[in-house]
């Protein structure tokens, strides 16, 4: 089975030498110029490997796409970058990717890094595949960030998507006040219960949930925190 490889990078040059040297080695090779364009890549073609530079020249940059990546794909990521200093390294490393390599770098040296991330990884194909979460009238794109309800698109702010997203791909699982401030503001807001509530509130608004008619997608779990529905909430 030949092995696919995502290679996102905005040299025309860096492309060609990867998708030639690659080819060499018996891959099959896609090619993404920009962050944008290579998170529509990795969704539609799911690759088995991604090799992703940092500075992509434009929005997002490798270390963001990276992260959006994590959202919703275990697909082992190869981050390149000029940039050889220790800190650089470990906010790549912390935004998920699985190995980091510095240019200019010789292709026997990236080949075998391919070939180490694939032997100490196991990826479960099903796990990556999901892009989409839909529940009854609500539709979430892991890809895109885009929430629509009843195929209107809804706006909500970096946080609001945030706390939806975390909810709705853990769904029938209980949440925690502190697991939700974690995991959405960070650990310095640990006790800021009310920011959950108050931002749920909101949610729930633009989600057009209605009790009245069993509309629901987010469930209170009273005094632990909040768990999203399993199944059609109609």
């Amino acid at each position: 089975m030949t092995l696919s490889v995502l290679v996102v990078d905005d040299e025309p040059q860096i492309r060609r030498q990867l998708k030639i040297a690659l080819n060499g080695y018996g891959f099959e090779v896609l090619l993404a110029s920009n962050g944008t364009e290579g998170l529509i890549t990795a969704a539609q073609q799911q690759p088995d490997m991604i090799i992703l530079d940092i500075s992509l020249g434009s929005e997002p940059d490798g270390i963001e796409v990276c992260r959006r990546l994590r959202e919703w794909t275990t697909t082992p990521v190869i981050m390149l970058s000029i940039h050889d200093e220790e800190k650089t390294k470990v906010i790549a490393l912390n935004a998920g990717a699985d190995d980091y390599l510095t240019k200019p770098f010789g292709m026997e040296e990236l080949h075998a890094r391919i070939q180490a991330v694939r032997r100490r990884i196991v990826t479960d194909p099903a796990a990556h595949t999901k892009t989409e979460i839909r529940v009854g009238a609500l539709a979430i794109n892991l890809v895109t960030r885009t929430v629509q309800v009843e195929g209107e698109e809804v706006h909500l702010t970096p946080k609001e998507y945030e706390l939806l997203r975390l909810l709705a791909t853990h769904p029938g699982r209980v949440m925690t006040h502190r697991a939700i401030l974690n995991a959405v503001w960070g650990a310095e807001y640990a006790e800021m219960d009310h920011y959950v509530r108050v931002f749920i509130n909101t949610l729930r608004k633009k989600l057009r949930e209605n009790p009245a008619r069993n509309i629901r997608y987010i469930l209170n779990e009273p005094g632990v925190g909040y768990r999203f529905v399993s199944g059609d909430p109609s």
